[in-house]
């Protein structure tokens, strides 16, 4: 007969070999789960910033596969309502010695102008991107490197217009957009117009370049702020408009010289006309800005607060119906096209002074020497002297 400390240990050794074999049974299941979550661990681990966000990848890398070749118009089918080739976050970063001419080999199917359509389907909308722009072709460079594969793998019509303040008188960044959306819009019927300061890069391509129903605050989270918005009126960096959304708002205040102010009127504008700003996600809507100093000719506007509380009475009176400025030249280069402006100062439109003649002298037996022919694919300047006048309605 057992005594009880036998039936205990009997007991125990019974159960010690139902856990063996239900270990050597269930061992390879076992080892499959806790090698799924290791992967996952792993993955989550590289594959994420300081900010708990997953990290991009390359901007270029979805479009290698891309037809150098436009398939006929006429049997071309509408491309998806979600490009494929959408891919999320993007790296950014900004590595020394960049030229145009690498970011221009890196855009085979970009045409002069900064033109782009996709070759293989019909883009369902059409954006101009409208860069108000002096002295900042090293911030210019890196944003026409994202930019133009970033518009490519959301499979949108568009034109990259820099709009170039004439003159060392001080900037007005509104005033260039008016002038950009005018230019643009008399070269083609675009349906969305992204107002894009030239130092911010998107950092995810899910933030789409195309209009919604009311005007669109794309920079929602730029890590200046800490990918924050500042706060909730803010519609500065990036923005996107409709035509019927820029007339609808009289377009954009003209009398904004110097930094600061002219978003937030902007944003009033938006209020007054009875519309309001919609916005992507925070996790999409992440830009990097290019770090740099207040730009000389940029400095900060003092009298903007006194303007921002008279918006309600002038908004109606100063916008695209009292937009002033002279066409100086229009370049369409390979990347983008460049419009040079001559917007005036405070007190109007006036010519700017021209650069004094040279004084040199030529030698008295030496033959005048002929202007030397530009290469066949040299970019063509078209010269636009023109005065844009309307009056207030």
């Amino acid at each position: 007969m057992f005594s009880f400390q036998s039936k205990w240990r009997y007991f125990f050794m019974f159960l010690g070999i139902q856990l063996v074999v239900m270990a050597l049974l269930s061992r390879e299941g076992y080892q499959k789960r806790v090698n799924y979550f290791i992967r996952i661990f792993r993955k989550s681990e590289h594959g994420r910033n300081n900010s708990g966000l997953a990290l991009g990848g390359d901007v270029y890398a979805n479009l290698t596969h891309l037809s150098k070749t436009h398939l006929h118009r006429d049997d071309m089918p509408y491309c998806p309502l979600k490009s494929p080739l959408i891919a999320g976050p993007i790296h950014v970063s900004f590595p020394s010695g960049l030229s145009l001419a690498q970011v221009q080999r890196k855009n085979p199917l970009v045409v002069r102008g900064g033109r782009y359509r996709p070759p293989d389907c019909e883009a369902r909308h059409r954006t101009a991107i409208i860069i108000p722009h002096r002295h900042r072709e090293h911030h210019l460079k890196f944003l026409l490197y994202y930019l133009h594969p970033f518009l490519q793998r959301q499979q949108v019509t568009y034109g990259i217009y820099v709009i170039h303040q004439a003159g060392n008188y001080t900037f007005n960044r509104a005033k260039l957009m008016n002038v950009g959306f005018r230019e643009a819009m008399k070269e083609e019927d675009w349906d969305c117009l992204f107002f894009h300061d030239v130092d911010l890069i998107p950092e995810d391509d899910r933030n789409t370049y195309t209009c919604d129903a009311n005007p669109k605050h794309a920079a929602i989270a730029m890590d200046k702020f800490g990918y924050k918005l500042p706060y909730k009126m803010y519609f500065g960096g990036v923005s996107a408009l409709s035509p019927e959304h820029y007339l609808k708002m009289n377009g954009f205040p003209n009398n904004y010289w110097g930094w600061g102010g002219e978003d937030d009127d902007i944003g009033i504008r938006v209020s007054l006309a009875g519309m309001y700003i919609t916005r992507p996600s925070l996790k999409v809507g992440r830009y990097k800005m290019i770090k740099h100093k207040l730009d000389e000719g940029n400095g900060v506007n003092p009298k903007r607060f006194n303007m921002l509380a008279r918006t309600r009475q002038t908004w109606k009176l100063d916008g695209m119906n009292t937009a002033e400025y002279e066409v100086l030249s229009k370049v369409y280069l390979p990347l983008y096209t460049n419009i040079t402006v001559n917007i005036g100062t405070e007190e109007g439109l006036k010519a700017l002074p021209k650069p004094p003649p040279s004084i040199a002298k030529a030698s008295p037996n030496s033959a005048p020497k002929q202007p030397a022919k530009p290469p066949a694919d040299t970019p063509i300047k078209l010269k636009e002297v023109h005065i844009e006048k309307k009056s207030a309605s």
